[in-house]
C-alpha cells in the first residue's frame, strides 16, 4: 500500500517541486496538499494521511501550532517538519509539539524519500547527534531543572532503562549503545522500546528533548565531541 503523504507549505513552487518528486515513487502518493495551517486541519479531517511535510513559517496558522494540533489526535499521521535552515528554532518547538524529526528544504531527493519511508515506518528521522546540536543551541528555552530528573515517570525506568536513555539523548545510535554498554544491539532496540511505552513518547526524538528538559541530559555535556 502507498505511503499517503500531505504536503503543507504556502509556497505552491516547493509543492509543486515535492509533488513531482514523489509522484515518481511507487510506494507513495501525494493524497492532499494545504497551503496554511488552518487549511491543513480541514483538510485532514476528511483525508486519510499517512505522513505531512509540514512546512514552519506559514500565515495564519504556523507550522508548529499545526504540528501539535495534529499530534493530540489519536491515530494521528506522522509528521515531518520541513525548515529552510540548519537549527531552526522552530524545529526545536516542532519536535517539542509532537514532529517526528526535521529537515532542510533543499535536502536531496533521495533523503527525504528515505526521511518519508522512516516517518511511516515509526522512526524517527533527525539524527540523534543532530537534535541534540539543536538542544544545546537552544536550552535556554528549556525550563530550569536541577540535577535530578523531574518527570515522575522516570521513576519508572529500571537503571538500565535510564542508563540507554541517557546515551540515546548523548546522540549515539543504538549500535553505539551495544557498544558502549556490551549489549547487542536487539537487547538495545528492546530497552528503547520499553522506555518509549512507559513514558508516552512516539519516538527517540522525544526521548532526547524529554531527557534534557528533565536535567536527565544537561546542555553542552555527554560523550559526543
Amino acid at each position: 500500500m502507498s505511503i499517503r503523504v500531505m504536503l503543507v507549505d504556502d509556497q505552491v513552487l516547493l509543492r509543486t517541486g515535492f509533488r513531482m518528486v514523489l509522484a515518481a515513487q511507487p510506494d507513495m502518493e501525494v493524497v492532499a496538499e494545504a497551503g496554511d495551517g488552518v487549511e491543513a486541519l480541514e483538510v485532514l479531517r476528511s483525508t486519510a494521511v499517512d505522513v505531512v511535510l509540514m512546512d514552519v513559517r506559514m500565515p495564519k496558522l504556523d507550522g508548529v501550532e499545526t504540528t501539535r494540533r495534529i499530534c493530540a489526535e489519536p491515530g494521528a499521521p506522522k509528521v515531518l517538519i520541513l525548515t529552510t535552515f540548519d537549527l531552526d528554532e522552530y524545529a526545536f518547538s516542532g519536535l517539542k509539539a509532537g514532529a517526528s524529526g526535521f529537515m532542510l528544504k533543499d535536502v536531496p531527493p533521495a533523503e527525504l524519500l528515505g526521511a518519508i519511508r522512516s516517518v511511516h515506518s515509526g522512526d524517527a528521522v533527525v539524527a540523534p547527534s543532530t537534535t541534540r546540536r539543536l538542544l544545546d543551541r537552544f536550552s535556554p528555552m528549556l525550563p530550569s531543572s536541577g540535577k535530578e530528573p523531574q518527570h515522575k515517570e522516570l521513576e519508572r525506568l529500571t537503571e538500565r532503562e535510564r542508563e540507554v536513555m541517557m546515551l540515546v539523548a548523548q546522540g549515539l545510535s543504538n549500535g553505539e549503545i551495544a557498544a558502549r554498554l556490551v549489549l547487542s544491539e536487539a537487547t538495545v532496540k528492546t530497552h528503547v522500546g520499553r522506555i518509549l511505552t512507559k513514558l508516552g513518547l512516539r519516538d527517540r526524538v522525544q526521548v532526547v528533548v524529554l531527557a534534557y528538559e528533565t536535567g536527565l541530559v544537561r546542555a553542552g555535556g555527554g560523550g559526543m565531541g
